[in-house]
This record gives C-alpha cells, sequence and structure tokens, in this order.
C-alpha cells in the first residue's frame, strides 16, 4: 500500500450528527482513482460516529474501520439509491446497503469497529413498535403477508454483489434494518472474525450467501433474530429464470447464539450444492441445522457435508422443512385486489409449474453431533423436524456418530432410505403440540 486516504482529511466530521456520506465517499473515489493491482489503496475511518447513507467502494481496496469508529445508517430513507438489486430471492428495484462493494475486484473490509444500521427504526416501519403494527397490520388482514417484506423497503448492512475476491474481517455489524451481509452473484469471497449482534427486528439475518460461489465463511459470532448463517439460490419464477446455483460454500469455526440457526434456502431455486458446514458451537439457538423452501420453489440441494457441531438449548436440532411459511411462500394477488399492481408483486406471483416447483434434497450427510439441554433449560426441545414432499421425498440422507436429548423426537415424513450409524437419541417426553408451529411470523 503507498498511500493512505483518512476520511477526516477530506471533511468528515464523525460527531455522529453531520450526514458525512460525501465526505467519506470523496476519500474513497480518491482511492480508487488511484488503485491498482500492485498499489493497493487504503481508506481510514478512524474512531468516531460517521452518519451515513450508501457509500460506494472500488476495487483494489481496503477500507478500515479502526476501533471506536461507527458508520452508523442514517434513518432518512430518501438518503439511499434505489438501484437494480436482487433481495430475497428476486431481481427488483431495491435500496442499496450502507456499505456497498458492486461490480467490484480485491477489496477488503476490515478492522475493528462496527457498522450500525439504526434498525428500530426500520424494525418499527415493518412491524410496529410492539410487533403488531406497522405494514404487517396492514398487510396482513389483506392476504398481503408475502409481499410486505419487500414493499417495505429495509436497508441492508454491507451488499456484495457482482464483485470478486473481497475480504470482510474483524469488524461489527449491529442493528440491520434488514439482512445484515449479503454476498450476492459473487465469487472468492472470505468472511473471517465479524461480530453481528443487537439484531431484535425482522428479518436481521446474519450473512446471506446467495448464488455465490467459492466463499468461506470463518471465526464468526452471529446474533440475530432470523437466519444466522444462510445459503442461497433465488425464489420461484424469478430464481429459475435467474438460474445461478450457489456452490462451493464452507461454513466453519463460528459461534452460532440467537436466532434460527445455519440454513440452506428458502430461496432454492437456483440449486444448492458443495456446501460444507463444520466445527460450529450454538448456544440457545432457534435451530441448528435447517432447510427451508416450497412447493414454488424448485431446484436441488446436494452434496451437504454438516459435521463436528456442539448443539446446546437448541430448540429444533434439525428443522429441514420444505413446505415453509405458506403465507409468506405462496404468492397469490387476492381477487379483490383494487389499484396498480407494483411489477414486483407480478413477479412473485408468477406461477411456476408443479413438477418444477418441487425442491429436491438429496446426498447430505450429518455427521459428529452432540446436542443436549442444560438443566435449567426449559424452552422447545425438538430432535427432528423433517417434512419434504412424497413426490420427491429426501434421499441419500446420512446420518453418522450422532448423540442427541431433547426434550421430543419430534417428527419426519418425506425421507427415503435414511441411513444411521452410530447414532443414540434419548427423547424425555411425547410431542407437545405447541411445538408443532415454527417461524410462521
Amino acid at each position: 500500500m503507498n498511500v493512505v486516504y483518512n476520511v477526516r482529511d477530506y471533511g468528515a466530521a464523525g460527531d455522529g450528527r453531520t450526514l458525512d456520506t460525501a465526505a467519506i465517499q470523496a476519500a474513497i473515489d480518491a482511492a480508487g482513482a488511484q488503485a491498482s493491482r500492485e498499489n493497493k489503496s487504503l481508506v481510514i475511518l478512524p474512531e468516531g460516529t460517521y452518519l451515513t447513507s450508501s457509500l460506494f467502494l472500488k476495487s483494489h481496496m481496503e477500507f478500515r474501520m479502526e476501533r471506536g469508529a461507527v458508520l452508523l445508517g442514517t434513518t432518512e430513507e430518501e438518503a439511499y439509491p434505489i438501484l437494480p438489486n436482487r433481495v430475497a430471492g428476486i431481481e427488483m428495484e431495491w435500496p442499496v446497503g450502507i456499505l456497498n462493494i458492486l461490480g467490484q475486484q480485491d477489496v477488503a473490509v476490515t478492522g475493528e469497529g462496527m457498522i450500525d444500521g439504526q434498525g428500530p427504526y426500520w424494525w418499527n416501519k415493518y412491524w410496529g413498535e410492539d410487533g403488531t403494527g406497522g405494514m404487517r397490520r396492514e398487510y396482513d388482514p389483506r392476504g398481503l403477508r408475502w409481499c410486505v417484506d419487500y414493499d417495505c423497503r429495509r436497508v441492508r448492512n454491507l451488499v456484495v454483489m457482482e464483485s470478486q475476491k473481497i475480504e470482510l474481517k474483524g469488524f461489527g455489524s449491529v442493528r440491520s434494518g434488514f439482512w445484515n451481509i449479503h454476498v450476492c452473484y459473487s465469487e472468492q469471497v472470505h468472511v473471517d472474525g465479524l461480530w453481528i449482534r443487537d439484531n431484535a427486528g425482522p428479518s436481521t439475518d446474519g450473512i446471506d450467501i446467495d448464488s455465490s460461489r467459492n466463499v468461506l465463511v470463518e471465526n464468526c459470532r452471529v446474533a440475530c433474530n432470523d437466519d444466522s448463517i444462510c445459503v442461497k439460490s433465488g425464489r420461484d419464477a424469478d430464481g429459475l429464470r435467474v438460474n445461478r446455483v450457489c456452490e462451493d460454500v464452507v461454513i466453519q469455526n463460528c459461534e452460532i447464539l440467537t436466532g434460527c440457526g445455519v440454513t440452506l434456502g428458502s430461496e432454492t431455486s437456483g440449486g444448492i450444492r458443495n456446501v460444507t458446514i463444520r466445527n460450529l458451537k450454538y448456544h440457545n439457538t432457534d435451530c441448528g441445522f435447517r432447510i427451508k423452501s416450497a412447493r414454488t420453489r424448485g431446484g436441488v440441494m446436494e452434496d451437504i457435508l454438516v459435521e463436528n457441531l456442539d448443539m446446546v438449548n437448541v430448540h429444533y436440532i434439525f428443522n429441514l422443512c420444505l413446505n415453509w411459511h405458506p403465507a409468506y411462500s405462496y404468492c397469490r394477488i387476492p381477487e379483490d385486489y383494487t389499484g396498480e399492481i407494483p411489477k414486483h408483486w407480478k413477479v412473485l406471483a408468477e406461477q411456476v409449474p408443479e413438477e418444477q416447483g418441487i425442491p429436491q434434497v438429496k446426498n447430505l450427510t450429518i455427521r459428529n453431533i452432540n446436542a443436549w439441554n442444560e438443566p435449567d433449560y426449559k424452552g422447545p426441545s425438538r430432535a427432528f423436524e423433517i417434512d419434504a414432499f412424497p413426490e420427491k421425498p429426501m434421499t441419500g440422507i446420512r446420518l453418522e456418530h450422532v448423540k442427541i436429548q431433547a426434550g421430543e423426537f419430534g417428527r419426519v415424513s418425506g425421507v427415503k432410505d435414511w441411513q444411521w450409524e452410530d447414532v443414540n437419541i434419548s427423547i424425555a417426553h411425547r410431542n407437545e403440540e405447541a411445538n408443532d408451529v415454527y417461524d410462521v411470523r
């Protein structure tokens, strides 16, 4: 690195009140103009709180948030550009993130600082201060649960799209308005040592890997209110049209705290393959390993290895449901709806041929699992919640060296030729009906 660009030198105040977007972007642009493969530029965000809207990093650049530096997303919605995106599995116009790497190469985001999305503003917009208001109160009674997430337009903390050779290392991501870290249509991405926390709002996924290749996620701690780390590949007709697989993904050596666990889906239309999930420690997590999809998604999930997981107080140890959350998954414009129909509603509601829409799971190996509850744990505890379609049952599923102590065995359907080797399951009592329903908010 030959030249260092300090955002303070370009007029950034860092006082948490002044909008610093233009000053920080000026530093980024100056660094980008001089950067090359041989001489990578360094942009420094020193200690301070920098109120900002969307920032756009350039190729051959490191953006370092030093200890005590906070990139604070503004709650002025009009300040965020609306650009072509993929969000929750469909391509549409949507706000980009607070920090963005779009169509770039050889970019690093590092340091001990953090991105703060000021989530409560966006969460209240979606479901109100008490979780029963906001746009959900307006949309749900009208049969529009399936589109409210798209219409609400909540901002993500960091977006990587159509980029290569990307490193995200060491920083924190807190209070994201929507997903925290979204990696989409990208290759050779290394996510290392992130601390994702303080995400009590809806759809605050930790790390989403979306139709990307050669991605390594390691040494992260994740606490959120939705999928902790998630592998995706598009939704329904639009995902089938794009047809971009998510493949060659490794998730390892992470700590999974509050949230919905490590997940494949629900956007599975482009297919998911060659995924390794290993050496994870869970504590008080809703799910351990999870797959979710729907009858309109399609796609094949194959060659998946899940190994060396320690789970403490996990509510649903294995939650593999291919008919997940019908009110969200199945999109239908009500016949009595009046008014202009947005383009993305039409995309979501486009019909998928029945045979093409049924997702498949095959060649899944789960081994070296130890799951148990602490003596004072009083929450749900279910070993299996597995529900696939009988027309295309899950095949090639192997459990090896698995030890589970749980309150309930759970339910299993739609699995063909399930193979067990050295599986020890201790169950305390019968299934409780209240635990049959999970994640339908």
